[in-house]
């Protein structure tokens, strides 16, 4: 049997791959030397030796997937469990920020509970805790609503106009994309500097910046993966047919819009109906 034929099964077997290595040493790293840092142990140099092999590793390793699936390993049934991946990888980002909204629900229905000594103490028995004042959900977080629902329609144009092979929509759908969520973490960064609470010393901004921050974070997070499927598409990738990372990206993206939605009218709104508001 020729050592290059092709296989006759619709798996792909990949080839030995120095990555998961590379990346679990990187990460281990990267931990330690935040934790020495952070109790002044060591200067902060391992950490980002850490993170620098870490996101080495991200861009190496997902360049390797990219390749196979020019090179053809990506079949239908390869695809299909990519899909499932990325499916199980959402779900898992679902249950991450579950744990965010219980910690602020259990603070918001549970404040005057009288088994929680150091909360009562903490809050005097009100949510939000008396002092804090909030911001005025129908202004800059009512602006950024407006700006990832318009970005979810703009991401869903340059998914359409990839499905009909419309090279020009697909770079104009992303680009705008790409500009609101900038824009949005522009925006959220004026919101933080105009916050009437801190994070420390405080359930309720424990709690308020734990949920949008790290909701602020996929944004980023999203937003590189968006600029990755731009100059990916600008450079000729993607097919009607085969175009996985833009549809993780696009997928991803609605995620992001969708967990804002809930942070809005929760946390935003009726967390602070009938509460004192910035202005």
């Amino acid at each position: 049997m020729a050592a290059h034929a092709k296989p006759n099964h619709d798996y792909h077997l990949v080839n030995p791959s120095p990555w998961p290595f590379v990346g679990s040493v990187s990460a281990f790293i990267m931990a330690v030397g935040a934790i020495t840092w952070m109790h002044d142990i060591l200067p902060p140099w391992p950490f980002f030796i850490g993170l620098a092999g870490v996101l080495y590793t991200m861009y190496a390793w997902w360049s390797d997937v990219i390749r196979e699936g020019h090179a053809g390993d990506h079949t239908p049934v390869v695809m299909l469990h990519h899909r499932y991946g990325m499916l199980l990888f959402i779900v898992s980002e679902v249950m991450f920020f579950a744990a965010w909204f219980w910690a602020y629900f259990d603070g918001f229905f549970n404040v005057d509970a009288p088994e929680q000594l150091a909360r009562l103490a903490a809050t005097g028995g009100v949510w939000p805790p008396t002092g804090v004042e909030l911001f005025d959900p129908f202004h800059l977080p009512l602006f950024n609503t407006l700006l990832l629902l318009t970005s979810g329609t703009t991401v869903t144009w340059a998914h359409h106009a990839l499905l009909h092979n419309d090279r020009q929509g697909l770079k104009w759908g992303l680009a705008l994309t790409i500009l609101l969520g900038l824009t949005f973490t522009a925006v959220q960064a004026l919101e933080y500097s105009q916050a009437g609470f801190q994070f420390s010393g405080n359930l309720y901004g424990a709690t308020f910046f734990m949920a949008t921050g790290f909701h602020g974070f996929h944004v980023i997070v999203g937003t590189i993966f968006l600029i990755v499927n731009l100059v990916r598409a600008m450079g000729g990738d993607f097919t009607p047919q085969h175009h996985l990372g833009f549809e993780f990206a696009a997928w991803y993206w609605h995620f992001v819009d969708v967990v804002w939605l809930f942070l809005f009218a929760s946390i935003y709104v009726w967390g602070s109906w009938g509460v004192p508001l910035a202005h």
